[in-house]
């Protein structure tokens, strides 16, 4: 899988997982303020413009504000399947 590939996977799932835990709407809402990501209505990733690694941050980010730490938690388990990339603090 190229690094893009695994960064939209990435994404995708952390906008699944936040959907189950915000709700959908919700966590589509502070998806789509994140600049340089491109989603369709279903939540699913379809492109990443910019730096990926950043925009994962600003997603995490976006999410963090609502709900801090069980964000955090919640989001360690997917980063785990994806070892080349960073984990974001």
């Amino acid at each position: 899988m190229e690094e893009k590939n695994q960064y939209i996977s990435l994404i995708s799932e952390i906008i699944e997982k936040q959907a189950v835990i915000l709700g959908p709407d919700i966590a589509l809402l502070k998806a789509r303020n994140v600049l340089g990501l491109v989603i369709d209505n279903n939540g699913k990733v379809s492109d990443i413009k910019g730096n990926p690694a950043d925009v994962v941050q600003q997603l995490i980010d976006e999410y963090v504000q609502l709900s801090g730490q069980i964000v955090k938690g919640a989001l360690s388990s997917i980063f785990t399947k994806y070892p080349d990339i960073k984990k974001v603090e």
